[in-house]
């Protein structure tokens, strides 16, 4: 958790310094033209901190299954369906924590990596202004069934 907030606070720090070094020429408001990276990273970051939680719940499940496969006696269970050892109850509540964990993980990614593709299209979508200082311009045509190539300068 404290690596992904720092992550986004890294990112946070770097659109802005970006954001206060150029000029804005698109007509995507920095909002759209910057949030979908951060979004992107807290989808990437989010993702891997859910397979690191789903990792951890399989290494507990992991306890559990050795110590049945050692003894079925180890897997008894209670009446309420709890495991009769209290260190397989432990590990198996763990696992189920970590499982919940790695759930809440992977919603939360799933769902900025939607917001990064709203983004992505709504920036596609828009329409560009060309800057007004490109030194020349390469036309490419079509004349009397030939292609024609050159270039416009401005002076």
């Amino acid at each position: 958790m404290k690596r992904a907030i720092l992550l986004l606070l890294c990112l946070s720090l770097a659109v802005h310094s970006a954001q206060a070094q150029q000029p804005a020429v698109s007509s995507s408001p920095p909002l759209i033209k910057y949030g979908k990276w951060v979004t992107l990273a807290a989808s990437v970051a989010m993702n891997l901190l859910a397979a690191e939680a789903h990792e951890k719940a399989d290494a507990a499940f992991q306890v559990i299954n050795l110590a049945c496969v050692q003894s079925t006696s180890n897997c008894a269970t209670l009446p309420d369906g709890r495991y009769a050892d209290p260190a397989l109850e432990r590990k198996f509540q763990e696992s189920l924590q970590h499982d919940r964990s790695a759930r809440r993980w992977l919603i939360g990614g799933e769902t900025a990596l939607v917001g990064t593709a709203v983004m992505f299209i709504w920036e596609l979508t828009r329409s560009k202004t060309r800057e007004g200082n490109i030194p020349f311009e390469p036309q490419v045509g079509e004349r009397n069934g030939r292609t024609t190539f050159g270039f416009r300068v401005p002076f």
